[in-house]
């Protein structure tokens, strides 16, 4: 009795599959190209002080886009992490007298709340993630409002705590800002929690099957709140960094984050159906887009102009990763 043996895969093809198990390689060789152009456009990217300035406005971006990169592997989305963001640099920045150690505390705290509203809306009641974080939004949106009214809980004066200045907009060594500490610890948790905890399986399963999970007993309200949690508590170590870095906050200082956000997660390879990508993909999809957005701004040209040229890239960079990796079922 014989076995037939597989022919191998064209070269072509094997080599669609590696870009697909490793996306970081695709991303990271249009990085380096956008990278380059935009130097010879502006050489100050050249220098230390260049390459800071990318790392600088990439690390918030990367923690919004890791929040997105949790949802979208159960098949959710968060459109509330911006609104998120604001109100917990709010309430840091409100309640600094009190001492940096209990505003960050409150700050976070309001994410996590923020999460677990989602959470509970999402899981238990099974809200459409869409539905349920653009409610969220609105909440968030109206009690900012409401707390800067007169008297209201969040109209008093506002002075961002001093810790945040520092590591918002201070340098570690070289071209590294303080902030890219917060990103490493950032990524390091999500990258190893997701390969190698529990939680981590458990969320690309429900991602994947949700079904299945619950035959298998798994608890998906249970991930799904925990998920959340974390997305909220992400938002909020992001408003955090960006008030610190400009030394104000605003009822919409963070909003131009939410649509590059999902962008970054999106052109790092996680799918938004869940079930498939990962952090790393989604560290360097927010180099890529912080560096368009620089390119942008370097060839001065017009809003209107900087969106049209921006969506049509991005969707252009979606595209050409799904031509080079090529369906599973080649």
């Amino acid at each position: 009795m014989s076995t037939a043996v597989a022919p191998p895969l064209p070269r072509s093809q094997r080599l669609r599959r590696g870009l697909t198990d490793r996306p970081v390689i695709v991303l990271g060789v249009v990085f380096v190209v956008f990278y380059l152009v935009t130097a010879l456009l502006d050489p100050s990217l050249f220098t230390m002080r260049g390459l800071r300035s990318i790392l600088l406005l990439a690390c918030p971006l990367a923690i919004f886009a890791a929040g997105q990169t949790l949802a979208f592997l159960t098949g959710g989305i968060d459109l509330s992490v911006t609104m998120t963001a604001n109100v917990a640099a709010y309430v840091a920045a409100t309640q600094s007298g009190a001492g940096p150690v209990q505003a960050l505390a409150l700050a976070l705290v309001v994410g996590a709340a923020a999460g677990l509203v989602n959470g509970v809306g999402i899981g238990i009641f099974r809200v459409h993630p869409l539905i349920m974080t653009i409610g969220m939004s609105s909440v968030l949106l109206g009690l900012v409002s409401v707390g800067l009214s007169s008297g209201g809980f969040l109209s008093g004066p506002t002075v961002v705590p001093a810790v945040l200045e520092t590591v918002g907009g201070g340098t570690l060594v070289g071209p590294v800002p303080l902030n890219a500490v917060v990103w490493a610890v950032v990524s390091v948790v999500l990258v190893l929690g997701l390969a190698r905890t529990g939680l981590g399986r458990n969320i690309y399963g429900v991602g994947d099957n949700p079904l299945a999970c619950r035959l298998s007993g798994v608890k998906v309200w249970q991930v799904l709140i925990a998920t959340y949690v974390i997305v909220g508590v992400l938002a909020a170590i992001a408003g955090l960094l960006i008030s610190g870095s400009s030394g104000s906050v605003g009822p919409s200082q963070t909003n131009s984050f939410l649509l590059p956000s999902i962008a970054a997660a999106v052109i790092g390879g996680t799918s938004i159906l869940g079930g498939a990508g990962g952090y790393g993909g989604t560290i360097v999809g927010a180099l890529v887009l912080t560096v368009l957005n620089r390119l942008l701004l370097t060839l001065g040209v017009g809003q209107a102009v900087q969106q049209l040229v921006y969506g049509a890239i991005v969707l252009a960079l979606a595209w050409v990763y799904v031509a080079v990796s090529g369906q599973r079922s080649d």
